[in-house]
C-alpha cells in the first residue's frame, strides 16, 4: 500500500490549500539581530590559537562546530524566516533512518539495505514548491537534493548518516545536520534505545531547546507495553517529557518499505508540523533555543582565547630580562676594544709598518693621498668588524632567549620555539632607536624592529663619528682649533672621523695619533661619546635578540583585549534575545 500525501486539516493535500507562499510576505528577522549574529559569525572565524595549549584542539573543534551552528542554521534562518524548518532523521547504525524516510513518502528517495555504511551522502527531500526558499541553504551543498510532492510543504525532510559510522567523514556530517536543524526525528530500535548515543544526542537537543521527536524501531508486540514503559520513564526522567514517540511494529527481515499503518501517526503530526503556525512556531522554538545556547559556547570560546593570551603574558614573563645579561656583557666587550680586536689591529699595523700610508709624519702634504685611502680601508675594516659584533651580540640575545624558552615549563613555549626555528624572509625596513623596549607585546615587537640590523647600525655608527669630527672644530679654543685644522689637512674630514671611531673602538695607535696631533685630553670627549655610543648599541643588538620571540607573541590574536570582542558580541546578543 502506498502512503497518500499528508493532508491538512481541512482534508486537502497539504500545500494544497491556502495562499501561496509567494502570495504572502515573507518574514524577516530583525536587522539588529542579523547584524549582532554576523558580527558574531565574523569574529568567531577570525579567531585562532597560536599557541599549542593542552586543549587548543578541543576550542578548535569548537569553533568549528560553532561557525557551523552559525552558517548551516541560525544565519540562513534569520536571513529567511519563512524558508521549510529543517527536519533531519538522525539515528544510530541500522536503526532504519533510510527505510523509514523512503516509507514516510511511499518511494525510495534514500538508498537502505544491511550493508554498512548505507548513506553515504545525505538525502534532503523537500516539496517542489519550496524550491526558492531553499534556493540559498548553505546545507545544499553536501546533500542530495530530490523534490517530490509527498513531503508537506513547509518542511524538509533529511536522511542523515549514522551518527556512529565507521566513516569519521559520515559521523561529521551527522553532527553538522544536527546543528543546522529545526527538528530532529531521532530513530532508534527496541534492541539499541537504551545505548548511551540515542541519550547523549537527546541531551544535546535538550540543551538547545530543539525540538525534537523519536521513533522506536521494530518493537516486537511481546514486548510493546514494557519497552514504551521504560522508555517513557528515562524520558521523564530527563525532563522530555514533552518530546513525541512513535513506536513503529517489528516487522521481520523485509525489504522495501514499511506498511503506511505503520508510519501514519508520523505522516500525521508531520502534517501538522508544516503547518505555517506550527512550523514557525517549532522554528522560533529552535532558533530561540540555538540563540541561547550560544552564550556557552562563545563563553568557552573565549575562556580559550583568554587562555592563549594568559599564555602569552607568562611567555613574555620569560624572555622579559633573559637578554639584560648578554646584553650587559656586549656592551663591556665594547668599551674593552673588542671591535678593535683582530683585523682592525692587524690593519693598522700593516698600514702603518715600514712605508706604508699611515707610517712617517703625519704633517707631510706629499703623503696626504696615501693617507687619506689608507685611513679609508681601516674604516672598512672598522665597518665589518663593528658589523661582525653587532651581529655577535645579537646571536648572543637570541640565544639566551632559545635557551630561556626550552629550559621553561610555561605553557605555550614550544609554539614560539617552533616558529623561531622557521626563517624570517621578510620585514619592516628597520631604523636606529636608543632604549629598551617596554609595554605590550605589539609595541616590544615594534620597537624591536625599530633596531637597525647589524650592518646599518655599524653604518650608522660610523656618521656618529663623522658628526663628532665636526662638533671638534666649534671649539672655542684657537689653538686648539689650528690643531684640529692641521690635521684635516693631513687626513681629510673622513679621516678624521675613522681615527676618532678607530680610538673610541679600543685602537690605542689611533688614540695616540689622536693625542699627538690635537694634543692630550683634546680629544676625550668625542671618543668617550663614541665609545659609550657603541657600547650601547652594541646591548641593543642583544636585546634585540628577543624581537623574534616577540614578534611570535604579537599576534591580534594573543592581544590583551582578544577575548573581549567575543564577549563583547555574546553581550549584544543577550540584550536582543
Amino acid at each position: 500500500m502506498t502512503p497518500q500525501p499528508p493532508t491538512t486539516a481541512r482534508g486537502g493535500p497539504v500545500g494544497s490549500a491556502g495562499p501561496s507562499r509567494r502570495d504572502v510576505a515573507r518574514p524577516t528577522a530583525s536587522a539588529s539581530l542579523l547584524d549582532a549574529v554576523s558580527d558574531l559569525r565574523r569574529d568567531v572565524d577570525r579567531t585562532r590559537f597560536p599557541l599549542p595549549l593542552d586543549d587548543v584542539d578541543v576550542a578548535e573543534a569548537r569553533r568549528r562546530q560553532l561557525l557551523d551552528q552559525l552558517d548551516d542554521h541560525l544565519l540562513p534562518r534569520l536571513r529567511e524566516l519563512s524558508a521549510p524548518a529543517v527536519v533531519v532523521v538522525a539515528g544510530s547504525t541500522g536503526a532504519g533512518k533510510s527505510t523509514l524516510v523512503n516509507s514516510l513518502l511511499g518511494t525510495e528517495v534514500s538508498k537502505a539495505g544491511v550493508l554498512r555504511p548505507t548513506t553515504r551522502r545525505p538525502v534532503l527531500v523537500h516539496n517542489p514548491d519550496d524550491s526558492e526558499l531553499l534556493a540559498d541553504h548553505p546545507l545544499l551543498a553536501i546533500v542530495d537534493v530530490v523534490a517530490h510532492q509527498g513531503v508537506p510543504r513547509g518542511i524538509a525532510l533529511v536522511d542523515a548518516p549514522d551518527l556512529d559510522s565507521l566513516l569519521a567523514t559520515n559521523r561529521s556530517t551527522a553532527h553538522r545536520l544536527l546543528e543546522a536543524a529545526d527538528l530532529w526525528i531521532f530513530v532508534t530500535t527496541a534492541a539499541r534505545y537504551g545505548d548511551a548515543l540515542p541519550w547523549e544526542v537527546l541531551d544535546r537537543a535538550t540543551e538547545r531547546g530543539t525540538s525534537m521527536a523519536m521513533v522506536l524501531n521494530r518493537v516486537p508486540d511481546a514486548a510493546l507495553v514494557t519497552v514504551r514503559g521504560d522508555l517513557m520513564a528515562r524520558l521523564r526522567a530527563r525532563g522530555m517529557v514533552a518530546v513525541p514517540l512513535f513506536l513503529v511494529p517489528d516487522v521481520g527481515p523485509h525489504e522495501g518499505l514499511l506498511d503506511a499503518r505503520a508510519v501514519a501517526p508520523i505522516l500525521r503530526w508531520l502534517a501538522m508540523i508544516a503547518g505555517p503556525d506550527r512550523a514557525r512556531s517549532v522554528i522560533a522554538r529552535t532558533q530561540r533555543g540555538s540563540l541561547a545556547a550560544l552564550r556557552p559556547w562563545v563563553d568557552d570560546l573565549a575562556e580559550a582565547v583568554q587562555a592563549q593570551v594568559d599564555a602569552r603574558a607568562g611567555l613574555l614573563t620569560v624572555i622579559d630580562g633573559v637578554v639584560e645579561a648578554p646584553a650587559r656583557r656586549s656592551a663591556e666587550a665594547a668599551r674593552g676594544g673588542a671591535v678593535a680586536d683582530g683585523p682592525v689591529r692587524g690593519s693598522w699595523a700593516r698600514l702603518s709598518e715600514g712605508r706604508g700610508p699611515l707610517a712617517g709624519r703625519w704633517t707631510s702634504r706629499r703623503r696626504r693621498p696615501e693617507r687619506v685611502a689608507g685611513l679609508a680601508a681601516l674604516a672598512d675594516e672598522l665597518r665589518s668588524a663593528t658589523t661582525v659584533a653587532f651581529a655577535s651580540a645579537r646571536s648572543a640575545g637570541q640565544r639566551a632567549v632559545v635557551g630561556a624558552l626550552a629550559a621553561t615549563d610555561a605553557v605555550g613555549a614550544s609554539g614560539v620555539l617552533a616558529g623561531l626555528a622557521e626563517p624570517v624572509t621578510t620585514g619592516p625596513e628597520p631604523v636606529a632607536a636608543v632604549g629598551g623596549p617596554t609595554g605590550t607585546a605589539d609595541d616590544r615587537a615594534a620597537s624591536y624592529r625599530r633596531i637597525a640590523e647589524p650592518a646599518e647600525s655599524a653604518g650608522d655608527w660610523l656618521l656618529a663619528a663623522g658628526q663628532q669630527a665636526g662638533q671638534l672644530q666649534t671649539t672655542s679654543d684657537r689653538r686648539r682649533r689650528r690643531r684640529i685644522a692641521r690635521l684635516t689637512r693631513a687626513v681629510g674630514d673622513d679621516g678624521v672621523a675613522t681615527l676618532l671611531a678607530a680610538a673610541a673602538a679600543g685602537l690605542e695607535p689611533a688614540s695616540a695619533v689622536l693625542a699627538a696631533m690635537l694634543g692630550p685630553g683634546a680629544a676625550d670627549d668625542a671618543v668617550g661619546h663614541l665609545t659609550e655610543d657603541l657600547a650601547e648599541r652594541a646591548g641593543q643588538q642583544a636585546r634585540s635578540g628577543v624581537a623574534p620571540a616577540v614578534a611570535e607573541l604579537a599576534s591580534d590574536d594573543l592581544a590583551d583585549d582578544a577575548a573581549s570582542l567575543l564577549r563583547l558580541r555574546l553581550a549584544v546578543l543577550k540584550g536582543l534575545i
